[in-house]
């Protein structure tokens, strides 16, 4: 069973995978949309559910460092609810205030230049926020 893994943000949606035994998360695509259009975003993730038959969404949640909820969040709890009534499927939120910022190390350890960092950063966010999910559900997806 894979699961897709997702980083929101106002103009693109990382994009990641899981293997089909659910254990490892990799990279599919840095989406890129007009700003604040959610409609073609969310077409988008319906093509990765059908493409990779998910059964299951982890969308990573941008709380505040203290963790409230502000207006990021809410676009993404927004954007939750959409997915699953149109595409019936389990969405789980995954905090995700740490995830840019070990995506970057992930890359700078690569030695990535600025721009192709710039790049690919959200297609490495979504691939920590579900290999995150993935890694609290050892022993049973649940």
């Amino acid at each position: 069973m894979r699961i897709l893994g997702l980083d929101l943000g106002s103009r693109t949606l990382g994009i990641a995978v899981s293997d089909p035994l659910a254990i490892i998360a990799q990279g599919v695509e840095n989406f890129r949309f007009k700003d604040e259009s959610y409609e073609v975003a969310l077409s988008k993730v319906g093509d990765m559910l059908e493409k990779y038959s998910c059964e299951k969404v982890v969308l990573g949640l941008p709380l505040h460092m203290n963790g409230d909820l502000g207006e990021k969040a809410e676009l993404a709890i927004n954007f939750k609810k959409m997915i699953e009534n149109e595409f019936n499927v389990k969405v789980f939120l995954i905090d995700e205030r740490w995830t840019t910022k070990q995506a970057t190390r992930s890359l700078l350890e690569a030695d990535l230049s600025r721009n192709k960092r710039k790049s690919v950063i959200d297609k490495m966010s979504a691939v920590v926020i579900l290999q995150t999910f993935l890694d609290q559900q050892k022993g049973g997806i649940k």
